[in-house]
């Protein structure tokens, strides 16, 4: 169920000599990879520093059937986990993911309503977004998801992932609805598109190594991948390349397991994780962008990295926010579960 664990620091020292007390630590869960190796040194460790704690870690790169289970159990063995906002909200609806005490996070105050839950705060954002192989398409690739579903136009060999979020997106964009337009999805729409293109998809992929792989592999011509699985082949060399252009813009957010026995220690570390510092350390090492937007406004990020980077003012004009609202709606859950008869049939 989850795919290993790491003590980041075994004993930091509180003071003159006293060792940090069993109870002064928390359990921090990512999705693992190169991914939360960026945490670790961007976040984790300085903040386990910071705050005189230790930090234990494991991965998951699904943690919603171990919390359901940890749940059900009432035995946390996590205490803050990094995972899609619409879980977050989905497990604090559920009871599953503990409300948060905002007079605790003062960090908070830089996030924009629309990045925060009762039950998490943004912790990091990407994108998923159209890419291509450069040596098939050469000067003129292909540059919307309109452009991905005209195989005629675009031939070659095609992927998507094995999830609806951002995939519905995706299919309603390139049948011309607004970018402005996209909530409430139309369900019975964006599946009728979908069908169009399903025959022609090769991969359906599941994780973003894999899909950043297919590209590096030249097994798909172009695909929907995470734009820092893209960017990060394209520094190995790879002929590949990514549009903004229509891409759907995500974070991942922090929540506490509402069973976890050390929520004030891991309310502490939530609002430390968010500050401006450390998050704009995170663009040092993974090509993710801050989920506070403030950590634009300290000159702690290079210019030449901001083109990079999901959601600057520039790239994000170009692309659209998916809805943590709708999705962890009943509306979301009904098209998780349309999703599961569409690909499997």
């Amino acid at each position: 169920m989850t795919a290993r664990r790491a003590c980041l620091c075994l004993a930091l020292l509180l003071g003159a000599g006293g060792a940090a007390r069993a109870d002064d630590g928390i359990t921090f869960v990512s999705q693992g990879g190169s991914y939360q190796a960026a945490q670790t040194q961007a976040i984790l460790d300085p903040v386990a520093r910071q705050l005189g704690i230790s930090i234990d870690q494991d991965s998951a790169p699904d943690a919603w059937a171990e919390i359901r289970t940890q749940t059900a159990t009432g035995k946390a063995f996590w205490d803050v986990v990094d995972m899609p906002a619409k879980d977050c909200a989905r497990g604090g609806v559920r009871g599953m993911i503990a409300p948060l005490d905002y007079a605790a996070i003062p960090n908070a105050r830089d996030l924009p309503d629309a990045y925060k839950t009762p039950w998490s705060v943004a912790y990091e954002f990407y994108s998923s977004v159209l890419a291509y192989n450069t040596d098939k398409y050469g000067d003129a690739p292909p540059r919307s998801w309109a452009d991905f579903w005209d195989v005629k136009k675009f031939p070659g060999t095609r992927a998507l992932r094995d999830n609806p979020l951002a995939t519905i997106e995706a299919a309603l964009l390139a049948d011309g609805v607004p970018p402005d337009r996209l909530y409430p999805i139309d369900l019975d729409r964006a599946f009728r598109k979908l069908e169009q293109i399903k025959p022609y998809i090769t991969v359906w992929w599941t994780s973003g190594a894999q899909a950043a792989q297919l590209l590096a592999d030249g097994e798909v011509d172009m695909e929907m991948a995470w734009s820092n699985r893209v960017s990060a082949v394209q520094r190995e060399g790879a002929p590949v390349g990514f549009t903004w252009n229509q891409g759907l813009l995500q974070y991942t957010s922090l929540c506490i397991l509402k069973v976890s026995p050390h929520i004030a220690t891991a309310t502490r570390f939530v609002d430390a994780a968010i500050g401006r510092q450390v998050q704009a350390d995170l663009t040092r090492y993974t090509d993710n962008g801050p989920g506070n937007p403030r950590a634009y406004d300290i000159g702690a990020i290079p210019p030449a990295r901001l083109r990079d980077l999901p959601n600057t003012l520039d790239n994000a004009r170009r692309q659209a926010l998916v809805s943590t609202e709708w999705w962890s709606s009943p509306a979301g859950d009904e098209a998780m579960r349309r999703w599961l008869t569409f690909v499997r049939h």
